[in-house]
């Protein structure tokens, strides 16, 4: 019987790109596992099996330099690159080896194959159960027996770990290797740049010498642990349950802090462990995630960024047609200028604009301009308006103050300490205690979000508008979220309120980068004497998506359907709460619509929701941004599929343990509503 160690090996990895190529101590890993490898007497030859991809050259490229095989194949389906392999170097035996696994031993190699042998099965291993260390993982079978697997399963998880099938179908005989002490737990794999530091510091400590056994390695994990404590944090085979999006999250945390640059987009935020993160394409209402599984999105739309849904035909149109005629010049692009005079039309009482790319920036850009307005630096806020340090700075001394302002808890570090006492909260619908800051302070400014979670109760916003005019304040609304939601523009044309100010942002573009901030001559020309500036503020696709945009959202009079659907969602809700007596409260306007379970546990039964709904086919939880998208036949598929999360959410109040139901932690809770 020909014998042919297949070495399953490629460039792409996930959580730790061109692994088996990092070099340690001068040498590429996968040189050091061939050439200790090379070592089996039982082994007749040793072929490395990567992808076509063509991140795999420089490996394969390598590989031969050194005299082996090396054979290419799918980058997915694994069991068919590995059926390949063996067919082309005439197999009768395979041994599955891994590229990760440099501490290879040999002689345990040798052993493993003879006892496959002997047992007379069609596949061997000391991996079910493990009691090896993670790293010495050996597989044996029948090229026979692999060609029956490729033939008989078509499940991915299958073919992307070649012998899954062959361990658990029962059409297969089986037997198993275990050493007589349990050493599972020990990890001497590479699959993050923590165990790459282990199997570094384990080559040094031996080195020159890189033909040492498995069980001198054992030896130095008793006499200096210090040096595997590293990576013994991550769970043995951790990656086989993982998809690639959760493997790529895992491995962003790392080098990026928080992991993303949107709190509210981390994947704690939604299912901890267990969230795709990140996708490969979006369409209407609907994500692929990196592994190609396709979701209805039921969730956040981008942080309420599509009105029109994903890919929008006619806004990537008009965007394409843009890149094609060039982005960026020494010139201006003309659309800024149609952009401009498009939004004071829709809002007469502005008069001028400036455009940016960020929420945070529009509102970074409008207190500038307020406070050098009205010659003052105090501020007066109500609700959540961004990242930057004036905003922030109503946490310093107390890190309350913002609480009931959708981020509760926020340390302001890194804020100047000199900015205390410049910026004031006030409760929405509270008038009295605006009134009463007014009276205390030298307030300049007041910076508000038209409608959150409520509107506005006695006259509230008229009250406003009045006291702001007759004390010279700068009234700005803050519609970055709620703008285009109600009305063709700002939420305050349904309320008929004027402010001074107001910003865009979110919906404005469709998913492009684009914000505005409009107000009235007088107030906005004091951007003159101060410097506003940026020369990203120049490119072009996000005007051009922008008058895209708008033109779509008016001949669709796009505010219209996301409110009615949003309220038919919010009705849903209640209908299967009122079903499954449970109790729940609602919040957000229409189109930007949630509900939280009054219950100790509502984050726990939020968690629930979405990952029962994620194995559905939905991304999902207690909040919906609607979009045009979301057609009555999506809605009530939504609902079919909810209905029975609720049924389950009923047991748990009735003494079910909810816990026993989550496959990972419970979501943080991260942003908080505005009661």
């Amino acid at each position: 019987m020909k014998v042919v160690a297949l070495v399953q090996a490629r460039m792409g990895s996930t959580r730790l790109p061109n692994k088996v190529m990092k070099p340690i101590g001068g040498v590429p890993m996968i040189e050091l596992l061939l050439s200790r490898l090379s070592q089996a007497k039982e082994v007749g030859q040793i072929v490395v099996a990567t992808s076509v991809d063509t991140r795999n050259q420089p490996l394969v490229e390598h590989v031969r330099k050194l005299g082996y095989a090396c054979e290419q194949g799918s980058e997915n389906d694994v069991l068919d690159r590995f059926l390949q392999a063996a067919k082309a170097h005439q197999a009768d035996v395979v041994v599955r080896i891994t590229g990760d696994c440099p501490l290879v031993d040999p002689e345990l190699v040798d052993e493993t194959i003879r006892r496959f042998k002997a047992a007379c099965v069609d596949y061997f291993s000391n991996v079910a159960p493990p009691t090896y260390p993670d790293g010495l993982d050996i597989e044996v079978f029948t090229f026979t027996a692999l060609e029956k697997a490729s033939q008989a399963t078509s499940k991915p998880f299958d073919r992307e770990h070649v012998t899954p099938y062959l361990r658990e179908s029962g059409k297969f005989t089986t037997a198993a290797m275990q050493h007589s002490q349990d050493f599972s737990a020990m990890r001497w794999t590479v699959d993050e740049p923590a165990d790459f530091d282990v199997i570094e510091k384990v080559f040094q400590h031996f080195y020159p010498r890189i033909h040492f056994g498995w069980k001198e390695v054992l030896d130095l994990h008793r006499q200096q642990p210090d040096i595997f404590n590293i990576n013994q944090h991550i769970i043995r085979n951790e990656g086989a349950s993982m998809g690639t999006g959760q493997k790529l999250w895992k491995r962003a945390k790392q080098i990026i802090p928080g992991g993303n640059m949107l709190l509210s987009k981390r994947a704690e935020m939604f299912l901890p462990d267990q969230w795709p993160a990140y996708f490969s394409k979006a369409k209407g209402c609907k994500v692929w995630d990196l592994d190609g599984n396709e979701y209805i999105d039921m969730s956040i739309m981008g942080i309420g960024t599509n009105i029109l849904g994903y890919g929008h035909q006619e806004v990537d149109d008009a965007v394409r047609k843009t890149i094609d005629a060039g982005n960026m010049s020494t010139f201006n692009c003309p659309e800024e200028v149609y952009l401009a005079e498009k939004l004071i039309e829709l809002h007469p009482w502005a008069h001028m604009v400036r455009l940016a790319r960020s929420g945070g920036e529009a509102n970074a850009i409008a207190i500038r301009i307020a406070r050098a307005a009205s010659g003052k630096d105090k501020v007066a806020i109500c609700g959540y308006h961004g990242w930057h340090d004036w905003y922030l700075s109503a946490n310093l001394g107390d890190d309350k103050n913002l609480a009931g302002h959708l981020l509760p808890g926020l340390a302001p570090n890194g804020v100047p300490q000199n900015l205390r006492g410049t910026v004031f909260p006030f409760n929405y619908n509270n008038f009295t205690e605006l009134e009463a800051l007014i009276n205390t302070h030298d307030i300049g400014v007041i910076k508000m979000e038209v409608v959150r979670n409520m509107g506005p109760e006695d006259n509230f916003l008229h009250k406003v508008r009045k006291l702001a005019t007759e004390r010279g304040i700068v009234l700005i609304f803050d519609e970055c979220t709620s703008g285009f939601r109600e009305t063709f523009g700002g939420l305050h044309k349904k309320y008929g309120v004027e402010p001074d100010m107001a910003m865009f942002g979110k919906a404005l573009g469709n998913g492009y980068g684009i914000t505005a901030t409009i107000g009235k001559r007088e107030v906005m020309e004091a951007a003159q004497s101060t410097f506003i500036s940026s020369t990203f503020w120049t490119e072009r696709i996000g005007p051009t998506a922008a008058l895209k945009t708008l033109e779509v959202m008016e001949r669709v009079k796009s505010w219209d359907t996301i409110t009615q659907t949003g309220l038919s969602i919010r009705q849903g809700w209640q209908r299967l709460a009122d079903k499954h007596g449970l109790k729940i409260d609602h919040w957000g306007l229409p189109s930007l619509t949630g509900f939280t379970f009054q219950s100790p546990n509502a984050l726990a039964y939020k968690t629930l929701v979405t990952q029962e709904m994620l194995a559905k086919g939905y991304l999902a939880g207690n909040s919906v941004y609607v979009c045009i998208e979301h057609t009555p036949e999506v809605v009530a598929g939504f609902f079919g599929a909810l209905e029975p999360i609720f049924v389950l959410i009923k047991e748990c109040e009735e003494g079910r343990d909810v816990m026993s139901l989550l496959n990972g932690p419970v979501c943080h809770g991260g942003f908080k509503r505005l009661n």
